[in-house]
């Protein structure tokens, strides 16, 4: 079992993936990072790959899937502050901290062939999966939209033409409970099927300690108030494969979601110091927002086609995904009376987001050569067309006070639409057999729209949106990208590769800002130029894998968020960011039934931009955490406010290294079975949660390890103990911070595990 390139190349059963001791080597791994399936160690781009089996091994006790994938992979990150319902993506410290729901994300999330593109859809979670692979690095020329920092690509387990199962049942503390489950088969000649499940639960664990008034009445503490979730998913899966050159893939899904928001704890920092230990993990005190509920109903699917015309093969994936649902949270993380600053209450703080309907659709046309040639080609076209209703409530320092249900005229509304079209293709020439030259280029045109339909009102029904501001933007650009590699077959063992490629993310309308009676903020298109060589080998008799990767990229006008020199909104681009970093990621198999494996990634990134100013903590008007760069005060909304300057500062959100380590020991028992033993660890370096630098907002060291031990039968079940964050670790994941307020990591979970397959 391994995290990363170590992952297991196909799904197996237990006894197999566990002890691996039918094969003496590592095995291959097959991707389709460049749209084929071709060997992991003969593609020139870095991917690194995690298998299902080990997936589902870290999320034994009913952790979202989405957010289990940070520092599993090498320059892979992923973090929330909005729950469930919206994680965030980083890698190679590419990625976006805005939590507005209409917010852009560099990094791309492809699940089965469709592009998920808004935030809510990239938390649909990822289930019955075959493998995940992350490509590092702008993809412009092959997959879905524009990308900047990389895709991470989902591929679930397909249908089959002969009878296959598999399903993973965990139980551990706080009542937790994970099922992820697949059967399908052959229903008649050429029509197969697949249905897949994941059902996630867990208690509510986290006591509400606050007494006393609050703007929806006077609340008593309550225990076990919040902090549980409900998150129940279906696919179903149909493939037509008739004889003959054609096949069609039937996919659809739904996931009904009900569950808790993140969880801030307000007063967790104390100044000068980022140390949390003194604040307890199941225990806030919220005067507002209900216990932070949040609930989203989601469906989709797709319909997926081929027809071979000989030496060519005609493609179409035709895509639809809808969801609509809220989250609620009480955002200074705590009553106000109960944490005053130099003697002063503040007072109350909910926000709320609503998305009433989200459509999104997409469709791509793809005609590739087939087979080995020595030149092979792809040309493709790609459009997609999402649209949104997205309300807004936030009461505290900028509305009027109030709740949502008492003054329906307390809110925003707006409507967001992006559309997006792109022509693309790729080429590839042995120019030797073993020297490959590949290239690919895309022309792609990014249109976003806002509108704002409601605005909100004061308590006398005077619109609050300045008059003289827009209240409707409408932002388009067309931008070629491109990519270049060369690919060089050293020897049997050892492949070299440097690829050089051109990125695109679409400008962005900030609508939130409307929410504080402010105008809409935008920024403008970003470029990335990125370049790495790498080398990937099999060596001593295929006992070790080891792949390693340099890079460095800039990326132009780059998309922050926070706020100017004049204090004005919170999206704006910046000059440039430099950044540049190695992978390195292992599996060694030194001797039969004992597998090691690890991945490294090392990261220096920097803004360059020495006109740019964010918005530091404040509260009352005073600075309440140890900034450490030059400052300078400007009025915002007629008071004197603190802004740092961000020239040099690292990407945030962008750990400085991160390290996965996981060893496995099967110990081969007399009836066939084995015992087991496995382990994995994550370790996270230096990262920093905001623009500016402050002694309080970032981590350095987190980790985490999780521990399990079993039994897997000759006949394809297995029972286990585990443990995920083990030694119990409370890593600060996110900070508010005006409010000193620390996000945590997930608590340890001590569960039993039972699995089992048939094929």
């Amino acid at each position: 079992m391994g995290w990363s390139v170590s992952a297991a190349a196909q799904e197996v059963s237990p006894a197999a993936a566990t002890a691996q001791d039918e094969v003496s080597g590592v095995g291959d791994i097959t991707v389709t990072a460049e749209r084929r399936e071709e060997n992991l160690q003969r593609v020139p781009v870095s991917v690194g790959v995690l298998a299902g089996e080990d997936l589902r091994t870290i999320t034994a006790g009913g952790d979202d899937t989405l957010l289990s994938l940070a520092g599993r992979v090498p320059s892979l990150y992923v973090e929330t502050t909005t729950g469930r319902i919206f994680p965030r993506f980083y890698i190679r410290g590419l990625g976006n901290i805005d939590f507005y729901l209409g917010a852009s994300q560099p990094v791309s999330i492809i699940q089965d062939d469709v592009v998920l593109e808004h935030v809510v859809l990239k938390s649909n979670p990822v289930y019955d999966v075959r493998q995940v692979e992350v490509l590092r690095g702008p993809q412009g020329s092959l997959f879905g939209r524009n990308t900047t920092a990389g895709i991470i690509k989902f591929d679930s387990i397909a249908p089959s033409e002969t009878w296959q199962g598999r399903a993973d049942t965990n139980y551990g503390e706080y009542n937790s409970v994970s099922v992820d489950a697949g059967i399908g088969g052959p229903i008649a000649n050429g029509l197969s099927f697949r249905a897949s499940a994941l059902v996630q639960h867990r208690d509510d664990w986290v006591d509400n300690t606050f007494a006393g008034a609050t703007p929806d009445g006077t609340r008593t503490p309550r225990k076990d108030a919040m902090g549980g979730f409900d998150d129940r998913n279906v696919r179903l899966q149909l493939r037509v494969a008739p004889e003959g050159n054609f096949s069609m893939d039937f996919l659809a899904h739904a996931r009904w979601y009900e569950g808790t928001s993140t969880l801030f704890h307000r007063g967790a920092l104390k100044r000068g110091s980022r140390d949390v230990s003194a604040e307890p993990r199941n225990r806030v005190a919220y005067d507002e927002a209900q216990d932070n509920p949040q609930k989203y109903d989601t469906y989709g699917g797709s319909v997926r086609s081929a027809l071979d015309l000989g030496g060519v093969t005609l493609s179409a994936i035709t895509g639809y995904e809808t969801t609509a649902g809220f989250s609620r949270g009480d955002t200074d993380g705590g009553a106000g009376a109960l944490y005053p600053f130099n003697g002063v209450a503040n007072g109350f703080g909910q926000s709320q987001g609503n998305i009433r309907d989200l459509d999104q659709i997409s469709q791509e046309l793809r005609l590739a050569s087939n087979g080995e040639r020595r030149f092979s080609w792809q040309l493709g076209a790609y459009y997609f067309d999402s649209r949104d209703i997205t309300e807004f409530y936030q009461r505290g320092f900028f509305l009027n006070p109030g709740v949502a249900g008492a003054n329906p005229n307390n809110y925003v509304r707006l409507r967001d639409v992006n559309t997006s079209w792109a022509f693309f293709g790729q080429a590839s020439f042995k120019i030797t057999p073993e020297l490959t030259l590949t290239a690919g280029g895309r022309e792609t045109n990014d249109t976003k729209k806002t509108t704002l339909l409601q605005a909100s009102r004061t308590a006398a029904g005077a619109d609050q949106f300045p008059a003289t501001a827009a209240r409707r933007i409408r932002l388009s650009d067309t931008t070629p990208s491109w990519d270049v590699s060369l690919g060089y077959q050293a020897n049997r063992d050892v492949y070299l590769y440097a690829r050089a490629a051109r990125g695109f993310r679409g400008p962005t309308i900030q609508g939130r800002s409307a929410v504080f009676n402010s105008a809409f903020t935008t920024a403008d298109s970003e470029t990335i130029t990125s370049g790495e060589v790498g080398f990937k080998s099999q060596l001593f008799n295929d006992t070790l894998r080891f792949n390693a990767t340099a890079f460095a990229y800039r990326v132009k006008d780059i998309q922050l968020n926070g706020n100017d020199a004049n204090g004005n909104g919170v999206l704006f681009n910046a000059d440039k960011a430099d950044a540049y970093g190695a992978e390195f990621e292992a599996e060694l198999r030194p001797v039969r039934n004992f597998t090691l494996s690890a991945g490294v990634s090392l990261l220096h990134s920097e803004i360059k931009d020495d006109r740019v100013y964010a918005q530091v903590c404040a509260l009352n008007g005073q600075v309440v955490c140890t900034v450490e760069n030059p400052t300078i005060t400007r009025p915002l909304f007629g008071a004197p406010t603190v802004f740092a300057q961000i020239d040099g500062e690292p990407l945030p959100n962008a750990p400085e290294y991160n390290v996965n380590l996981a060893a496995r020991y099967d110990l081969p028992l007399g009836n066939g079975g084995k015992a087991f033993l496995s382990t994995d660890w994550t370790l996270q370096g230096y990262t920093q949660f905001t623009l500016y630098r402050a002694k309080e907002f970032a981590a350095n060291g987190n980790f985490e390890g999780g521990l399990r031990v079993g039994y897997a039968s000759p006949d394809g079940w297995e029972i286990a103990a585990f443990a995920r964050n083990i030694t119990n670790e409370k890593n600060l994941k996110g900070v508010i911070e005006n409010y000193m307020a620390a996000v945590f990591n997930e608590p340890r979970i001590i569960g039993i595990s039972l699995s089992g397959r048939f094929n």
